[in-house]
């Protein structure tokens, strides 16, 4: 079942709308979506390696521009939407220890955590709460966002069948492995 899964995303990763799901999922990620765009954007990656590069642009810019609403989520809307999202993963007890570290380290926090598996989405509601100076989150976004996917692409681009026919192989245990960083990402967050 999850090779045909795997061959079924190959096959839209070709299709001429793939980009604009790929745009739609990475704006959503960045503010309430609970899937990161990766499971979409390697295998468009792969199918479209001459525009890797172009496709983590673009990743980045929608990227930030969802995380510009995660921002306004926490701003106007944390009562609401906000808490719900942290009530959904379990971390309304992190959220409130999280202040600290924002004044502390904010820019720090977003550029290395926007890096990880740590869902973004949960930076940027949480700078919108603690008002986190909103040059300051757009530069660290840009910052984190584009080393994550241009990282992603370089790797794809240069080094694109070998990752294809090793992600073949092994579909099962990088499927496994994956989830188990996702759902890492969520306690890191939670822990750390």
């Amino acid at each position: 079942m999850l090779r045909r899964l795997y061959d079924w995303v190959m096959q839209q990763a070709e299709h001429p709308r793939a980009m604009w799901m790929l745009q739609v999922i990475t704006f959503l990620e960045s503010s309430l979506f609970p899937i990161p765009p990766d499971p979409l954007m390697i295998p468009l990656m792969l199918a479209r390696r001459a525009q890797a590069f172009r496709i983590a642009a673009i990743c980045t810019v929608v990227s930030v521009a969802g995380g510009f609403l995660g921002y306004a989520i926490g701003l106007f809307l944390f009562e609401t939407v906000g808490k719900w999202v942290f009530e959904t993963y379990h971390l309304m007890d992190t959220f409130s220890s999280m202040k600290d570290g924002f004044d502390e380290w904010g820019a720090w926090i977003i550029i290395a955590k926007g890096m990880t598996p740590i869902p973004y989405k949960l930076l940027t509601i949480s700078a919108g709460v603690f008002k986190f100076n909103l040059l300051t989150f757009t530069i660290a976004s840009v910052i984190s966002r584009s080393m994550r996917f241009f990282l992603l692409a370089a790797l794809l681009y240069y080094f694109g069948p070998p990752i294809r026919e090793f992600i073949e192989k092994r579909l099962e245990m990088l499927t496994l492995a994956f989830l188990v960083a996702l759902v890492g990402g969520f306690f890191a967050f939670k822990y750390i």
